[in-house]
């Protein structure tokens, strides 16, 4: 009987590594598909007052790769393979359009990144919801960024 508990928690904690590894993989999609629209976007935007975003989102597609990097390697560490397909990027042609597009993007990584953050927790996977937390961290100051682009704040 203590043999069969001990093999339902492992199952149990196998297929918890195994959700959060796929939502780990959904939120890596998530980060190349804003690599690819921040490098685009930031050289499309036109219009002078769109000059001080369009470097910012230099600045945010590096710290995108970064965020991916991270990712990654929590995948792998949990077993996973890390995903190499992004998720379809937007395009606009539409200045105010493409800051929106962002914008959109970066509030659906932050409510993703909660998810994940709840799920590492209730794993005991504390080392990942530390990283979460510092990339939810960057994710915020983009949203502000973009919301400030917009004259929403």
């Amino acid at each position: 009987m203590a043999g069969s508990t001990s093999a339902d928690a492992s199952g149990t904690r196998s297929e918890t590594r195994k959700k959060i590894i796929d939502g780990l993989n959904d939120d890596l999609a998530r980060e190349y598909k804003a690599i690819i629209q921040y490098v685009v976007f930031s050289a499309a935007l036109k219009g002078a007052e769109y000059g001080d975003i369009a470097d910012q989102l230099k600045k945010h597609a590096a710290q995108e790769l970064d965020h991916a990097l991270k990712v990654a390697r929590q995948i792998d560490y949990l077993g996973g393979e890390p995903t190499v397909l992004g998720k379809p990027a937007e395009y606009s042609q539409d200045s105010k359009k493409m800051l929106e597009i962002d914008l959109r993007a970066e509030q659906e990584t932050i409510k993703s990144y909660r998810r994940r953050i709840s799920e590492a927790e209730e794993a005991e996977e504390y080392a990942l919801s530390e990283v979460l937390r510092d990339i939810i961290a960057q994710e915020q100051d983009h949203e502000i960024d973009l919301k400030d682009a917009l004259g929403l704040r």
